[in-house]
């Protein structure tokens, strides 16, 4: 066991929590026990929410540009700390090494970059007739992250909550909580002041719901699946807390008739399986002309194929295992299903790889002639599946790619830009690729309708955790 962690982090140090009960981390690819963390109770909670409250006064008092240079540090550190975080989380999450380096370490590295720097440039005053409009802190935050990129999606709330001059009490998932241990080790390091950041480990159901509901949160920020975030919102209504919510996708990649469809094909494939399909924003539903379908099938197919799973610390392998047995079987059991209601299956399927002795596994997987009404049109599968739908219009091709009650991601393809950005428009979504534009870390994250509430990252996401206030001069 590699990473045994005993203690949580209250008030600036590593204490005991009220119980010595543990979680079970797995490495997904060896299925061994890779280290355990803590199961903490209401009572560590109550710690940790009074250390981050007791706190706040005098670091939502502190200057922005001191809260800024401990953003820098932390940043820094986080390059200086790569090679160790990426050997973390590629035991950890189970994406492939290279990938693993660049998304789930790089990244974060490049967001606690810009929080520094923005926080700089936020409109903290403003002048509206005879009022000053000024933007403060939110209060205590409670940051609850998913299991998929667990340092990014960290990072992501919990330093530019920390940067406006919030408080911080993380509740990592259960499932991926290491990096959040080694995290918290460097937000120390880089000098945020003892009670500003919390750490507490246990389930949601416990852990996560005592933070919901505690009158001394201000507000939740959480990250997961929107059965779970419906569930938030609900325990934290009675108090009136803020809730910003990040939930999940059922995207859309549009090929346009007159579109690059190798390059289409290419691309879209290949961010429908980015981390073994664990993202939110993957373009899980491939929209293609009616009269196109064979010739893409064999395009999809041809790419497909060529993905190799494997060890996530093998030179060559381009996907790992899935999170979970949890999540293999319930993959396994979307594909079942779609092959139930009438979907064809092009490449991949239900039956474990051959080569693949251990790891939880799931081949990638194709699926065509799905309908709109079919239910993997329709939920959020969240592992390596990709639905093929046909249009015989542009019109019908916003209608499908509107046909759901997420909206969080999504990509248009066309040989005339003005084109590709009229339908872009069409689409309710948070976010939009055109012609394979690349993911933004600056820009807006966030989705309509159930893929949430709110915007992370760049200076949008900053601004999440302030409240206005009026002085009426």
């Amino acid at each position: 066991m590699a990473y045994e962690h005993r203690q949580v982090y209250i008030d600036g140090v590593w204490v005991d929590p009220t119980s010595t009960d543990v979680l079970e981390v797995f490495n997904p690819f060896t299925e061994q026990v890779l280290g355990i963390v803590p199961r903490c109770s209401d009572d560590d909670v109550d710690r940790a929410v009074a250390a981050a409250r007791k706190a706040f006064p005098s670091w939502s008092a502190t200057p922005v540009a001191e809260r800024s240079e401990c953003a820098s540090k932390l940043a820094a550190l986080l390059v200086e700390r790569a090679d160790e975080l990426t050997n973390l989380l590629t035991s950890e999450v189970g994406m492939p090494i290279n990938l693993t380096r660049v998304l789930q370490v790089g990244l974060p590295t490049v967001i606690a970059t810009g929080v520094a720097k923005f926080v700089l440039e936020l409109p903290w005053q403003e002048t509206l007739g005879s009022s000053t409009v000024l933007r403060e802190p939110a209060g205590v935050v409670a940051a609850i992250s998913p299991w998929n990129y667990p340092l990014h999606q960290v990072v992501a709330k919990v330093v530019p909550a920390l940067a406006v001059g919030c408080t911080v009490v993380l509740k990592p998932s259960e499932v991926s909580p290491l990096s959040a241990f080694a995290l918290a080790d460097l937000i120390e390091l880089a000098g945020f002041p003892a009670g500003t950041f919390n750490l507490v480990s246990g389930t949601g159901p416990e852990v996560g719901a005592a933070l919901a509901t505690h009158p001394g949160v201000d507000m939740v920020s959480f990250t997961g699946s929107t059965v779970a975030g419906k569930r938030v919102s609900e325990l934290a209504a009675p108090t009136v807390k803020r809730v910003a919510l990040e939930l999940g996708g059922k995207s859309a990649n549009v090929v346009l008739p007159d579109a690059d469809f190798a390059r289409a094909i290419a691309k879209g494939v290949a961010v429908a399986f980015l981390n073994s399909g664990q993202t939110c924003t993957a373009l899980t539903r491939l929209v293609v002309p009616e009269d196109r379908l064979r010739d893409v099938e064999e395009m999809v197919e041809a790419e497909v194929t060529r993905i190799v799973l494997g060890d996530p610390f093998a030179q060559g392998t381009h996907m790992g295992p899935v999170r979970s047995p949890v999540q293999r079987d319930r993959i396994r059991q979307y594909i079942a299903k779609g092959i139930d209601e009438g979907a064809r299956c092009v490449t991949g399927g239900t039956e474990a790889p051959d080569d693949q002795p251990t790891g939880w596994f799931v081949r990638p997987t194709v699926l065509s002639g799905v309908e709109r009404h079919h239910i993997v049109a329709q939920e959020e599968i969240f592992g390596p599946v990709l639905s093929m739908l046909t249009y015989r219009t542009i019109d019908e091709a916003v209608e499908i790619a509107n046909d759901s009650v997420y909206g969080l991601s999504g990509a248009v393809w066309s040989g005339d830009v003005d084109t590709a950005i009229a339908v872009a428009k069409r689409i309710r979504t948070g976010q939009i690729s055109i012609n394979g534009g690349v993911f933004n870390p600056y820009a807006p994250f966030g989705g309509f309708g159930h893929s949430g509430v709110g915007r992370e990252l760049g200076p949008h996401g900053l601004l999440e955790f302030t409240e206005l206030k009026a002085l009426q001069l």
